[in-house]
């Protein structure tokens, strides 16, 4: 996983390298001084948030357990759910998918595709939106409104934890220095100390502000950003299945309403026109197997 091999180095660099240099690490051991960096952390980040967004933070912790969720596998996958539900609405009509969106789990169609059918994320949005295109009783004007309206407070609610651990982070160097402060007026306290001694309290004291930089900006900042780029893998996944929706709602055959929703992915993970063609070609052959 990522995280802790990010972790890894960023320990390995700053304190492989300060040995090499010729440092000590044992001056630099200080649990009081992560006491107070720490506890003033959790309890700035308890006191700027409240029990919605601290419930978010910490619900959304384990997901970073998690390898990448939405690569190119899961994408294609998805593109060829659609078009299978697009071509059955286009022979049988809106109402020949109504029992497979009513019960996907029971459905031969979505089972087909596990992975799709496993992620509660995708498959809420996606049933819901069939849901008021087989009613038939909107526009599509409208229906992009809603869809739209949906990944607005997605996005919304993604950032929450996003903003709450990225403002610890933003936090952590302070406290720091406010550790090392306190460090410092303790070691003045100590006016008649021999002046070796004076050096290594003024150290111990610096190791607060140290500390509080490596924990911001080497682990806490990190985090956060790492939590917005699944929340904008996951938003991108919502807009694909939107697309494409909108583009057969708007009359576009399944294979071209999939070539729309295929535009809209990251370039990173977005498969060629061939490479989706094949699989496609090939899901729908399995189908009819």
């Amino acid at each position: 996983m990522l995280i802790p091999l990010g972790y890894v180095i960023v320990l390995l660099s700053v304190f492989g390298g300060y040995v090499l240099a010729g440092g000590s690490l044992g001056p630099l051991y200080q649990p009081l001084e992560l006491l107070i960096i720490g506890g003033a952390g959790v309890g700035a980040f308890i006191a700027a948030n409240n029990g919605k967004a601290i419930k978010a933070t910490f619900k959304i912790l384990p997901r970073l357990k998690r390898a990448k969720k939405y690569n190119k596998a899961l994408y294609m996958e998805l593109m060829a759910l659609q078009y299978k539900l697009l071509s059955k609405i286009r022979r049988e009509g809106m109402l020949g998918i109504e029992r497979d969106i009513d019960n996907p789990q029971e459905s031969p169609l979505f089972q087909e595709h596990p992975t799709v059918l496993a992620d509660p994320h995708i498959m809420n949005f996606l049933t819901d939106y069939l849901r008021l295109m087989v009613s038939g009783g909107m526009e599509p004007m409208e229906i992009d409104e809603l869809m739209l309206h949906e990944i607005e407070v997605f996005e919304q609610e993604a950032h929450v934890p996003i903003d709450a651990i990225a403002k610890v982070g933003d936090a952590m160097p302070a406290f720091g220095i406010v550790a090392a402060v306190m460090g410092v007026v303790k070691t003045l306290t100590y006016a008649d100390a021999s002046p070796s001694q004076m050096g290594e309290m003024i150290a111990h004291a610096l190791v607060g502000t140290f500390l509080g930089i490596l924990l911001g900006y080497g682990f806490v900042s990190p985090l956060a950003s790492y939590i917005e780029r699944q929340a904008k893998e996951a938003e991108k996944m919502l807009q694909c299945i939107r697309i494409t929706l909108l583009a057969s709602l708007h009359g576009y055959a399944p294979q071209l309403a999939v070539e729309f929703g295929r535009k809209a992915l990251f370039a990173a993970e977005r498969p060629s026109f061939t490479e989706l063609e094949e699989y496609v070609r090939d899901a729908k052959k399995a189908g009819n197997a």
